[in-house]
């Protein structure tokens, strides 16, 4: 039942649809330009680079306050299994993002959603979060395919430290990292299932590359 309330605080911190605000702020749908995306590279790409750092801050603080939310509330009842809690109200907010009900369920692919969640889960797993998104973006212009080594990248990191038992995972119980294994997985798989389109354009070369300090062109995916 618990695991149920985190996911739920979660989705409702995700409902905030920052993209969304936005796009009617400039007396737009954003879902109806551009890629129909409802996240921070279509706003950056549609509405320009202030309208997509406001989004992408938005989306990462949503969560940041869901997961914050979560530890305050349960941190004394469930000590042993709060980083579990803690990435359940993460999934929660990255659902609430990706499918918020009051749009159809068509919402955003949950990146900055997720970069949210790695901000407030674990220190330690920024830095290689960080390196492993801006350096690949860096390196190719593909927001894709950055998001998808992050989101790949969390997962393997959790497995590293839990079997290893590195830092605070040394005191978690077997069964619940068993637990926060599957659960990151489900949030890693979520980015992958939300960019299948982008994985295929990968493939073929035909994914569109973003830019932060030259025009990005705008036109349907």
């Amino acid at each position: 039942m618990i695991r149920i309330v985190c996911l739920l605080i979660g989705y409702v911190f995700g409902l905030f649809q920052t993209a969304y605000i936005m796009g009617k702020a400039k007396g737009i749908d954003i879902r109806e330009h551009g890629s129909g995306n409802a996240g921070t590279t279509n706003t950056l790409r549609v509405l320009g680079k202030k309208a997509g750092l406001f989004v992408f801050l938005g989306d990462v603080l949503k969560t940041v306050a869901a997961v914050v939310t979560v530890y305050f509330i349960f941190r004394n009842r469930y000590p042993e299994m709060i980083y579990l809690l803690k990435l359940y109200a993460g999934l929660g907010a990255i659902l609430g993002h990706n499918f918020p009900f009051y749009l159809k369920f068509k919402g955003g692919k949950g990146i900055a959603s997720m970069g949210g969640m790695i901000l407030a889960f674990q220190w330690m797993f920024i830095p290689v979060g960080f390196v492993l998104f801006f350096g690949t973006f860096g390196l190719t212009n593909y927001v894709s395919l950055g998001s998808l080594i992050m989101s790949a990248g969390f997962f393997v990191q959790m497995l590293i430290f839990g079997i290893c038992r590195i830092s605070v995972f040394a005191d978690i119980p077997q069964n619940i990292l068993y637990e926060m294994y599957m659960v990151a997985f489900i949030i890693s798989g979520l980015a992958f299932l939300r960019h299948h389109s982008n994985i295929m354009k990968l493939i073929h070369k035909e994914e569109r590359k973003t830019y932060l300090f030259k025009k990005n062109k705008v036109d349907k995916e």
